[in-house]
């Protein structure tokens, strides 16, 4: 295994730059995980850390060595893919030896590398069927163990559960994560699923529009969000924004006014002080907050918002409680045995130690 560096990696289609500069670096063991929406580049992007497509600008590293012109059979690399790229006339033991084959790996050490990762991925029994006669679960865990096999520096994976339907998505999430645990392997692991983002790395780099919003640990990209696209992209219902005007701030003491539910200004005090939004006071902020950490409150302070619910939504192990804050619809996840229901009104108290305030132009963190 070895460590991956992408130093302003760029990549141009004419006079189109589909990725401006991507500054990445991951240790010998690290599972990176590239999220972003659809066209955001991360798959650009892998595939040129594959020698699939060409770098316009910029060197990608694996250990010491610069791999930009090596064609992809000299990078030792293996990749698995979305389509799982079997070959439908081999047998299942055919398809994991034939990378193995091309490079002319005895027959006897052939056959040990089949045993030890069929076994590993549960697949002894599938190895004289053909992929036609195996379901997608199946086929995915072929298509790895083919990877898996050659026992390569890193492993890329281009949206590998993306054609499984969801309970199999999380089943093989966990195959994913058990595998990464025993090999302690580089993985590279495209995916636009924050939530397979957020369980399977540890790194993660949100990219949109062709550039690296964050890359930083599941923890740090989801309690720091770097801006206000990556606080609503991870996670699920996502962080809520709302815009505050900042009335006070100091050491010690902040205050926030907004919309109530009404449209009548409501304001709220936060005990520990946010000095660093001096220079914004008298200005309109937004302020993020995690469903998680809002909560019921048992009466009126100044720490506190009255509100109106909207909607309550049971999930099973938690309730989804609806209000509307500073004109934006505001989620709140409490316990599943939470009394409220639609009409109600409450208050509630958002958790200072967890809220984010972000500029409202540039979207960039404040504090």
């Amino acid at each position: 295994m070895a460590s991956l560096t992408l130093s302003n990696v760029k990549k141009r289609f004419g006079h189109v730059e589909v990725l401006k500069g991507i500054n990445i670096g991951i240790e010998d063991g690290d599972f990176l995980v590239l999220v972003g929406p659809s066209g955001c580049g991360k798959s650009t992007l892998l595939n040129m850390i594959a020698g699939l497509d060409s770098i316009s600008d910029g060197e990608v590293s694996i250990g010491d060595s610069v791999i930009n012109e090596l064609h992809p059979a000299e990078r030792d690399i293996a990749m698995v893919f979305q389509s799982y790229a079997l070959y439908p006339n081999m047998t299942v033991g055919q398809n994991i030896s034939f990378g193995l084959e091309m490079r002319h790996v005895p027959k006897p050490e052939r056959e040990k590398k089949i045993g030890e990762v069929s076994a590993m991925l549960q697949i002894e029994h599938l190895l004289k069927r053909k992929p036609g006669q195996l379901s997608g679960g199946q086929r995915q865990r072929v298509a790895m163990g083919r990877a898996l096999v050659r026992d390569p520096k890193i492993f890329l994976f281009d949206e590998p559960l993306s054609n499984l339907d969801a309970k199999l998505r999380v089943d093989m999430r966990t195959e994913i994560k058990r595998l990464h645990q025993r090999l302690n392997a580089t993985i590279v692991y495209v995916t636009h699923d924050q939530i397979e983002a957020m369980t399977l790395a540890t790194k993660i780099a949100v990219m949109k529009d062709g550039e690296l919003q964050q890359l930083g640990s599941p923890a740090e990209v989801y309690d720091d969000p770097a801006n206000t696209f990556v606080a609503t992209f991870m996670g699920s219902p996502s962080m809520n924004l709302v815009e505050v005007l900042v009335e006070r701030a100091d050491t010690s003491e902040t205050q926030l006014q907004l919309a109530g539910f009404d449209g009548e200004p409501q304001s709220v005090t936060i005990s520990c002080g946010f000095g660093e939004l001096s220079a914004y006071v008298g200005k309109t902020v937004q302020m993020g907050v995690r469903p998680e950490d809002i909560t019921e409150s048992e009466g009126s302070t100044p720490s506190t918002l009255h509100c109106k619910v909207d909607v309550t939504e049971p999930t099973g192990a938690d309730t989804y409680v609806i209000t509307s804050l500073g004109g934006t619809e505001v989620v709140a996840r409490m316990p599943a045995n939470i009394s409220l229901k639609a009409g109600d009104m409450a208050h509630f108290r958002f958790n200072p130690e967890k809220l984010v305030l972000f500029d409202s132009g540039s979207g960039s963190r404040i504090r």
